[in-house]
């Protein structure tokens, strides 16, 4: 079933150096009538492949799995989670790994096709996915690269040609996902259980992979575990300075590079809320956008329980060193986001009663159910519409105490503004405007409402005319925006 034709194609399979427990080899199962509907040309590009093969309908055969490319040895990856809390193995159920393009700059970067058909891991499941969320990651997956953060992203999205049965027939999709790879939390939980051994070999491959320089660090391990720390740190405070919501903050959807993964059930946020929740199954409210970084903390504790053998033979000096290492989140995490709520409000350094000042203006947003992107683009640019929140006597008087702190700086008002701008996005993927183009796109086959928001979303600091009516709100409604984890 190998493409005949390369294509670009620079294919590497380290992740089967790993003991055969990690993994298993499988093949994507053929589809009837394979069609490119979302392409991403500039990844390609990026990634060295040759675009207009890539779009023909040979390159079309291997975005939906009915043909593997040059070089690829396809495996789906085994791995463990704690799901909404409770344990369970796991495994690609509908997803395998085509192997790792080095691109022209020497990046090693995992090709992965998503729906492409049942694997070892299915369990009762038919391993396909369906088009309305697979076009739901592109499009949120490539605003959150545009954006600054840290993500897995979009090649391509094919039709199948063959319905896919959930409630009801929904059209059949393969996302072709690119990541810096898919380990996660959930594949050390798992490698746990497979013995200290192959716990070793897993963290040396990650080390490899994504921390090099720790190879001649008197406990490599340990310098591993603090780096994933940072990395999601820093990733959960880049979430919560856009309003972003995961939805399913699972073991497994939690990655050691520090990349997005997994964009089911997850939502931007237009009304500021911190208790708000868009996921369907989270009806306790675990993942809210308030508790975002105590679940990763809460993550990071079962990655350091995984990884207790690697870090001191002695069971109670092993407990002691991961105390100490995932004591550095909360500090780490809130460094972050004052950092960058600092550069949302024009702050160019740090002073002592910053904190305080960007407290009072979120309590004064979620008293008048302000919109999240919008309020700091209006202060961005010091317009204010005729909204309740600019109109109240709080808000005039925190505006006060804000431009008395910003004159108290040495930095000119067009430093200021320049910081603002590309602080502050104009545009993010909002819902009703996700919705609109997946409706268009799954019943009518109309992909253009999907282009012209990948199109305003691609540059979000832009702030162009062009972008004005995504930055609109959308109609009020009785019923609460939901989301679904789409599988």
């Amino acid at each position: 079933m190998n493409s005949k034709y390369n294509m670009g194609w620079n294919l590497e399979s380290s992740y089967t150096r790993l003991p055969d427990g990690f993994y298993s080899h499988a093949e994507p199962t053929p589809v009837t009538s394979p069609e490119l509907v979302a392409f991403n040309r500039n990844l390609a590009e990026e990634l060295g492949l040759d675009v207009e093969a890539l779009r023909s309908d040979e390159g079309t055969a291997i975005l939906a799995g009915n043909e593997v490319p040059e070089g690829a040895d396809p495996i789906a990856q085994a791995y463990a989670g704690h799901q909404f809390g409770h344990f369970t193995n796991l495994g690609d159920g509908r997803a395998l790994l085509l192997g790792e393009q080095i691109t022209p700059s020497g990046e090693r970067l995992d090709i992965q096709l998503k729906g492409s058909g049942r694997t070892p891991y299915s369990r009762r499941g038919d391993g396909r996915a369906h088009l309305g969320p697979m076009l739901r990651e592109y499009i949120i997956s490539e605003a959150m690269h545009a954006l600054g953060i840290p993500t897995n992203r979009s090649l391509a999205v094919a039709t199948t040609g063959e319905a896919v049965m959930r409630e009801t027939d929904f059209p059949g999709a393969v996302l072709t996902r690119v990541a810096s790879s898919h380990l996660r939390v959930g594949t050390f939980e798992y490698a746990r259980g497979l013995g200290v051994e192959e716990l070793k070999e897993l963290a040396d491959y990650a080390i490899e992979r994504h921390y090099p320089e720790l190879k001649e660090d008197e406990n490599p391990y340990l310098g591993l575990y603090l780096n994933v720390i940072k990395r999601q740190a820093a990733l959960v405070a880049k979430w919560q300075l856009v309003g972003f919501i995961h939805g399913v903050m699972n073991t497994d959807n939690m990655t050691i590079s520090g990349e997005t993964i997994d964009y089911g059930p997850c939502a931007f946020m237009d009304t500021y809320d911190p208790k708000t929740v868009f996921s369907s199954i989270d009806t306790q409210g675990r993942y809210a956008y308030m508790n975002q970084p105590p679940i990763a903390k809460w993550n990071l504790a079962r990655l350091a329980e995984a990884m207790l053998p690697l870090f001191d033979d002695e069971q109670e000096e092993a407990v002691k060193i991961a105390q100490a290492a995932i004591a550095q989140f909360d500090p780490a995490h809130h460094e972050h986001w004052l950092e960058g709520m600092r550069a949302k409000l024009g702050m160019v350094d740090a002073k002592g009663q910053d904190e305080p000042i960007i407290e009072d203006l979120l309590d004064i947003m979620k008293k008048h159910e302000a919109d999240f992107t919008n309020t700091f683009r209006a202060l961005t640019f010091d317009q204010f519409p005729e909204e309740p929140i600019f109109e109240s006597t709080q808000f005039k008087s925190w505006y006060k105490q804000w431009q008395a702190r910003l004159e108290r700086q040495e930095a000119s008002k067009e430093e200021v503004f320049q910081l603002m701008k590309k602080s502050n996005p104009a545009v993010i993927p909002r819902n009703h405007r996700v919705e609109e183009a997946l409706e268009a796109a799954v019943s009518r086959g109309d992909y253009t409402v999907m282009g012209r928001l990948m199109e305003a979303l691609s540059e979000p600091y832009a702030h162009s005319e062009e972008q004005e009516p995504y930055t609109k709100l959308p109609a009020s409604s009785d019923l609460p925006y939901q989301t679904y984890c789409g599988t």
